[in-house]
């Protein structure tokens, strides 16, 4: 009986620990909010200034994604990386809320209201 309780109620915690993990997952809007990722203007993230390594495993998936979608779009209107990159740090810049750390010409600030 004690390992029949104890076996339900392991599976009840690892259920909703799978479950909950994701709740607590630390997301880019999250993370620009919390001051632990911003906005370069090569079209990347990166860790501003004074900020932790929090959120530097999140910067490095997104950034993967976004050079993927960069070197398609790049590819398919014959573009560099560079231009494309620019091109939609101009575009995400326009969807920033004020606060938000950006880099632009290698100086970083935040993003003025």
């Amino acid at each position: 009986m004690i390992k029949s309780t104890a076996l339900k109620a392991l599976l009840a915690l690892m259920l909703f620990a799978g479950f909950a993990a994701p709740a607590f997952a630390l997301d880019l809007e999250t993370a620009r909010s919390q001051g632990i990722a911003g906005e370069m203007d090569n079209g990347l993230l990166a860790v501003p200034p004074g900020a932790g390594s929090d959120a530097q495993g999140l910067i490095a998936t997104i950034n993967n994604q976004r050079r993927a979608e960069y070197a398609k779009i790049a590819a398919q209107n014959n573009l560099s990386l560079d231009v494309v990159g620019t091109m939609m740090f101009e575009k995400i810049y326009t969807r920033l809320p004020a606060g938000t750390w950006v880099q632009v010409k290698g100086q970083w600030k935040k993003k003025a209201g």
